[in-house]
C-alpha cells in the first residue's frame, strides 16, 4: 500500500512539471506575429488575408469593435470573410475557364463566360455551406475583431469545380457534344488542378 502511494505522488510530480514545461512552449508557427495592424502585431493569416494557408480557399474578414458587442461583431466579420472566400473563388473559376479554353478551343467567349457564372454560382453555394471560422483575433489596440474563414480541403473544392463545369456544359447541347468530341477531360482536370489544387 505504501509503495502504491508513493508510485502516485512521483506521477502526479511528473505530471505536474511536465504540465509546468508546456507552459513555456512557443506558440504554432501559423500564429507567429507578422506585420502590424491597428498598433498592434497580427498574425500573419490576418496581414496576408489567408493566402499563405496551406490549401484548401481561405477568406478574412473583420468588424471594427461597436456598442452591439462581440456577438454582432462575429456575424459582421464571417459574413465578409465568406464575401472574401466567394470572391477568391469566382477569381479562380475565371482563371480556369480561361486556361481550359485555351488548351481546348470548347465553346466561344461569350458561353465560357455563362459557363463562369454558372459554375461560380454552384460552387460558391457549396463551398460556402462547407466552409468554418477557423481562427479568429482581436486587436488589442481598438478591438477589432478578425476572423479567418475557411474551406481547408482543396480536393473537395476541386471535386466540386469538375462537376458544376461538367453540368454547366451538359446544359448547353452544343458545348457539351464540342466537350466530347474534343476529349477535353484531361484538360479540364489539369485546369482545376492548376487552380484549386493543393498548395
Amino acid at each position: 500500500m505504501k509503495k502504491l502511494v508513493t508510485s502516485s505522488i512521483l506521477a502526479l510530480a511528473i505530471a505536474g512539471f511536465m504540465a509546468g514545461c508546456n507552459k513555456n512552449q512557443p506558440a504554432p508557427a501559423q500564429d507567429i506575429q507578422q506585420c502590424t495592424i491597428e498598433g498592434a502585431k497580427a498574425p500573419s493569416w490576418v496581414c496576408d488575408g489567408g493566402a499563405m494557408m496551406e490549401g484548401g480557399l481561405f477568406g478574412v474578414g473583420s468588424s471594427e469593435k461597436n456598442p452591439l458587442g462581440i456577438s454582432f461583431q462575429r456575424t459582421e466579420a464571417t459574413a465578409a470573410a465568406r464575401d472574401a472566400l466567394t470572391r477568391q473563388l469566382k477569381v479562380k473559376v475565371k482563371n480556369m475557364f480561361k486556361q481550359f479554353q485555351a488548351s481546348t478551343g470548347v465553346g466561344d467567349a461569350q458561353t465560357a463566360d455563362k459557363a463562369t457564372q454558372n459554375v461560380s454560382k454552384q460552387v460558391a453555394e457549396a463551398t460556402l455551406s462547407g466552409s468554418k471560422i477557423m481562427k479568429t483575433w482581436v486587436s488589442p489596440t481598438k478591438g477589432t475583431l478578425f476572423i479567418l474563414v475557411g474551406m481547408p480541403d482543396s480536393k473537395a473544392v476541386a471535386e466540386q469545380v469538375k462537376n458544376a463545369a461538367k453540368t454547366s456544359f451538359k446544359n448547353d447541347k452544343a458545348l457539351w457534344q464540342e466537350f466530347k468530341a474534343k476529349k477535353a477531360d484531361q484538360e479540364l482536370d489539369a485546369a482545376v488542378e492548376k487552380e484549386f489544387g493543393s498548395k
